[in-house]
């Protein structure tokens, strides 16, 4: 696990903008701040009456998800609605690669379909990169989650959360907990939170669920969560994933509530104003306990809100930055 093994160049144009979305390796912080920035400016349009602006008026946004999802799928779903895109969803983990169709028929079967953007999710690492190399050009890719590598939009509305709340990153301490194994999204808040430059990043798990090397991310890891929560401004709780684990990682999900679980007697550890998040879906009483989760600290549901609003952002910053690449000749259809 090194951080500059994921490094995708193909991610900007030739001006630095953003074109594909496949992981936040590599990205500058002037562009995550710019994505921020923007994912801000779609907030509003969540409380208008009618929630639409013309950016992707035209343009087909397709949901290739490889592996299910609710909680990602609905809210790309909305998001491309809400930028007046046409949308279309298909859970191909039903459909033709179960029948054994390779990777790349299925992505040449729905370039047939004229899409302008595939928004992927798969359960193999590097998935969404693959699509992004050998998909036909002016087509945009976003990673909605590639096995255990990155889950970028994820790890940007975490971002997006705690500047809200807490106005920026430098000063705070971060702690990251639960199964950073297998977790995509830990990797993304990683890379986020170090490209943000905050200073104190603590992540904090049983050795059998820590990944060699995670220290390269710039963390500090803790085996013991009373002394890894102590003072911290943000706790984002992991999921455990019972279906990547292989082998006695865990004596039981018993145990590592006992061990593990962020409780309200845990959280008392850290900062009176400390944040509560979570990915989702939340396993009350294996990493959380439901009076946190539900709790005058969490944000759970913030996350949720602001995740409309990043995906909007990186819907059609990636579609513009699609729009830069084309020839002159075709630079007339810039985004209305």
């Amino acid at each position: 696990m090194t951080p500059n093994a994921a490094k995708r160049p193909l991610q900007l144009n030739e001006q630095g903008q953003l074109c594909h979305f496949l992981s936040l390796d590599g990205l500058p912080r002037e562009l995550l701040t710019e994505l921020l920035d923007t994912a801000d400016s779609f907030l509003e349009v969540g409380a208008r009456a009618v929630k639409k602006v013309p950016l992707l008026r035209g343009k087909t946004v397709c949901n290739v998800f490889f592996e299910n999802s609710t909680r990602t799928r609905t809210t790309f779903e909305l998001a491309a609605k809400r930028l007046s895109a046409d949308v279309i969803t298909l859970n191909v983990s039903t459909s033709s690669t179960s029948k054994g169709e390779t990777l790349t028929d299925t992505l040449r079967n729905l370039e047939a379909m004229a899409a302008d953007m595939f928004v992927v999710r798969h359960a193999d690492s590097g998935a969404a990169h693959f699509i992004a190399e050998h998909v036909c050009p002016n087509v945009a890719v976003i990673n909605g989650g590639d096995g255990r590598h990155a889950h970028p939009t994820q790890g940007m509305l975490d971002m997006l959360t705690i500047r809200r709340h807490k106005g920026g990153f430098e000063q705070l301490s971060v702690a990251i907990v639960g199964d950073i194994l297998h977790s995509r999204v830990a990797r993304s808040d990683m890379l986020a939170l170090r490209t943000l430059g905050c200073r104190d990043i603590r992540v904090i798990a049983p050795k059998t669920l820590l990944p060699v090397g995670v220290e390269q991310y710039g963390v500090r890891v803790f085996t013991d969560i009373n002394e890894g929560l102590r003072d911290v401004d943000v706790v984002i709780m992991l999921r455990l994933q019972r279906e990547r684990m292989q082998g006695g990682l865990l004596p039981s999900e018993g145990e590592f509530f006992r061990l593990y679980g962020l409780t309200e007697q845990r959280l008392q550890l850290a900062k009176p104003d400390a944040l509560v998040m979570h990915p989702g879906p939340i396993n009350r009483g294996v990493e959380i306990e439901s009076a946190v989760a539900d709790g005058p600290q969490s944000v759970i549901l913030n996350q949720v809100t602001y995740g409309i609003a990043v995906r909007m952002a990186v819907l059609s910053m990636a579609m513009s930055g699609q729009a830069a690449r084309r020839q002159p000749n075709q630079e007339s259809e810039e985004l209305n």
